[in-house]
């Protein structure tokens, strides 16, 4: 895989981390904004990526790039990576995969038609753990109930209750907790457990009309889902489905998904694998595995989950209180 990065912010350190433990893939270029290039300069010097863009036809034109990590602010996804796609590139996606369904569904055949690779970088599905609970979720019988949290206590929150508000916290940026930290229990639910047939979310509304904080309550025809999200507030965070014969619990952050506790038939067990680096080595090692072996089945596959979870997060945001 040769890969053109794209952005400059927060996500992107962790990005060229996780990058840089996998071979098979050549960091080749990263693109910057006029105005943020000489942090552009500053990343291809520390990992040693060949070229700095401010000018983003000019990168698509490169031979050098056959696939782009988009991780910029999500109001942009749609636009970058269809242009990506347009000009013959596969494409990394960030989560949320786009601010509407549509979006993501023209997205998806913009891919098949022209036989590009489009995927979503979530961690949580690039994981043992996730290959774990899939493998074990049978076992516990009828499921009763699904609960889960992400509260994490935001490094910009000082800086929103000042008024000076980051893309995180901006409503036209697609910003708010259920976008940015509440997307990854809701991949889970909606990967593990499939569509809801109701959907409400009530949430804790800022100054400027985002959501920094809320729960909320998927229903099902034998279950109900409550998802717990804030990035005003902080406390332990789990993922956790009940059974009537047992249940399954993601302890800890669940974008990391590094421990997985079972008690099945009576009988307790943990499952840890051994960490990578970062948490999002395995999805990067995914990426150029399906891209080298064509494996264009499996990320069809993947992307309609990526719909699915779509479908219910712009559900639940339209059902918000």
């Amino acid at each position: 895989m040769k890969l053109g990065i794209l952005g400059t912010g927060f996500i992107i350190t962790d990005a060229l981390d996780a990058i840089s433990e996998v071979p098979e893939i050549e960091k080749k270029a990263i693109f910057a904004r006029p105005n943020s290039k000489a942090k552009g300069e500053e990343f291809a010097e520390k990992y040693g990526i060949e070229k700095v863009y401010t000018d983003y036809d000019e990168l698509l034109k490169s031979d050098e790039i056959d696939t782009v990590y988009v991780g910029l602010i999500n109001s942009v996804h749609y636009e970058y990576t269809k242009k990506a796609l347009l000009a013959g590139k596969d494409v990394i996606l960030e989560k949320p995969f786009t601010t509407t369904v549509e979006e993501t569904k023209e997205l998806a055949q913009i891919a098949k038609e022209k036989g590009r690779f489009l995927f979503e970088a979530i961690t949580n599905r690039h994981s043992k753990v996730f290959d774990k609970i899939k493998e074990e979720l049978p076992k516990i019988g009828r499921i009763r109930l699904a609960m889960g949290n992400y509260s994490q206590y935001s490094s910009r929150y000082e800086r929103y209750k000042n008024k000076d508000v980051a893309p995180a916290f901006d409503p036209e940026a697609f910003g708010g907790a259920l976008n940015d930290l509440g997307i990854y229990n809701l991949s889970l639910t909606v990967s593990l457990l499939g569509v809801p047939k109701d959907l409400r979310y009530d949430a804790n509304i800022g100054f400027n009309g985002v959501d920094v904080s809320g729960v909320v309550t998927l229903r099902y025809d034998d279950f109900i889902v409550t998802l717990s999200v804030a990035k005003d507030s902080d406390s332990p965070c789990y993922f956790t489905v009940q059974g009537e014969d047992g249940y399954i619990r993601i302890p800890g952050k669940p974008n990391e998904a590094e421990q997985v506790d079972m008690m099945i038939g009576g009988k307790y067990e943990e499952y840890m694998p051994q960490p990578d680096k970062n948490r999002m080595v395995q999805e990067f090692r995914d990426f150029a595995a399906m891209q080298a072996q064509d494996d264009k089945e499996r990320m069809y596959a993947e992307l309609e989950t990526t719909v699915r979870v779509m479908e219910t997060l712009i559900g639940i945001r339209k059902n918000m209180h």
